[in-house]
């Protein structure tokens, strides 16, 4: 019976099937590959340069065309020849190569929100005869720059300048440039591609923090823990000496007094360690502008940190941002987006606390909308002896200073209130 079964097995219609359709799969592939080749090399580069309106003219040509030659109907075969000769007529002003030297130039690739963003684009004829006048289109993310080329004489140089509108925070490609070819009815299109694209980040605005942007930690050096060290700046206490102590760390004088050798004892100390949860919860936001406004908070903040050397971490609900330099940092928040899932700010703070427990002090950058009970929550996350401080980003709001708990919640509606806000917290 198992040998009928196995028989069974190893002869079913549906294994047979696929072995066969592997077979055909696998004895097909090399023309495939070929009629693959032949199309990308030989057909579409042609029928690519037809524009959507010489699709049209090609099929009326046709429509017209083949009916009036089998009817002979004049009118049907005359409006056929000067379609066809409209189509001859477009093929001679696309034939032909075009020899440029193509520089793409932007004077800086980083700028702020509301900065000027130039750039210029340079054309030369490389070959050795004058080129008729073309068009040059450059992308500049969902838009598109056209400059037209004049006739230029070999080794003649053309430039033009442009500027990019920065009002919104964003990453924009520029590029790449590509001269187009085509003819005065555009029913054929000839482009060919000279540049790489180049990536233009307009970072969030920041403003500059008067003082220490991390306000609360009185201690410079850090902040005493209970946990004792044996080599540190806070001195604790005096204990016996053990085989291995560091010798420097002896204390002469009581030493000599009691006849035993003395150490001192640390405190081991916490430095400065910042951490900074921007809220991307679209949920908590009234509008863009708000969400705006807690991405330059969180920016200003991380970038005084980093000014000062201090230890930074900064989060969203999608996870850590690069924030070793300020290009990073800003780099990463020109890419934050809002998102409308379940995660919320109490869920942030509590992906803060697991991500950084050595935090000294946790800033919660968040919307209007998260309500008093959130903020509690979020505050109840954080371990004890971490200063947790809450800013509140609404539009028009003057600034503001309210404590829940141990929270203390700062509110403001411009980002030019953030320092004078922070330095009022850290009095």
């Amino acid at each position: 019976m198992s040998t009928s079964t196995d028989t069974r097995r190893r002869f079913h219609p549906s294994s047979l099937w696929a072995e066969g359709a592997g077979a055909a799969r696998e004895y097909l592939q090399p023309a495939r590959t070929r009629v693959s080749s032949l199309w990308s090399r030989h057909i579409q580069p042609p029928i690519a340069v037809v524009s959507p309106l010489g699709w049209i003219v090609i099929a009326v040509v046709v429509i017209l065309g083949v009916p009036g030659l089998v009817f002979t109907w004049q009118e049907a075969v005359a409006a056929a020849v000067i379609g066809t000769a409209l189509l001859v007529l477009a093929v001679f002003f696309i034939i032909g190569r075009s020899s440029y030297g193509v520089e793409l130039d932007l004077a800086r690739t980083r700028v702020a929100v509301g900065d000027q963003a130039v750039g210029s684009v340079s054309v030369s004829n490389t070959s050795n005869k004058a080129l008729l006048p073309a068009s040059l289109e450059l992308p500049v993310g969902n838009a598109t720059a056209i400059f037209h080329l004049p006739r230029m004489k070999p080794e003649q140089v053309h430039e033009d300048l442009f500027t990019i509108p920065t009002q919104r925070r964003a990453v924009i490609v520029v590029g790449p440039v590509r001269s187009v070819r085509s003819d005065p009815l555009s029913l054929m299109r000839r482009q060919v591609t000279w540049t790489e694209p180049t990536d233009l980040f307009v970072h969030p605005r920041t403003t500059p923090l008067a003082g220490s942007a991390a306000g609360f930690i009185k201690d410079l050096e850090g902040l005493p823990t209970r946990e004792l060290s044996s080599a540190d700046v806070s001195f604790h206490a005096l204990r016996d000496y053990v085989p291995g102590d560091d010798r420097r760390h002896i204390h002469w004088k009581t030493t000599a007094r009691t006849n035993k050798l003395m150490v001192r004892q640390f405190e081991e100390t916490r430095r400065s360690h910042l951490a900074v949860a921007l809220s991307t919860q679209a949920a908590e936001y009234d509008d863009a502008a708000e969400f705006e406004l807690a991405v330059s908070v969180a920016g200003s903040i991380g970038l005084q940190a980093i000014r000062e050397q201090r230890n930074l971490n900064v989060l969203t609900q999608a996870g850590p941002l690069r924030s070793e330099t300020g290009r990073n940092l800003l780099d990463e928040l020109t890419r934050v987006d809002g998102h409308t899932g379940r995660t919320t700010a109490v869920d942030l703070a509590r992906t803060t606390a697991d991500a950084v427990p050595n935090a000294s002090v946790v800033f919660f950058v968040l919307g209007p909308l998260v309500t008093p009970g959130q903020l509690r929550s979020a505050a109840a996350s954080v371990p004890p002896g971490i200063r947790c401080i809450a800013i509140r980003c609404k539009s028009g709001q003057e600034p503001a200073r309210a404590s829940i708990g141990d929270l203390t919640v700062l509110s403001l509606g411009e980002l030019d209130d953030l320092a004078l806000i922070l330095r009022k917290a850290a009095a």
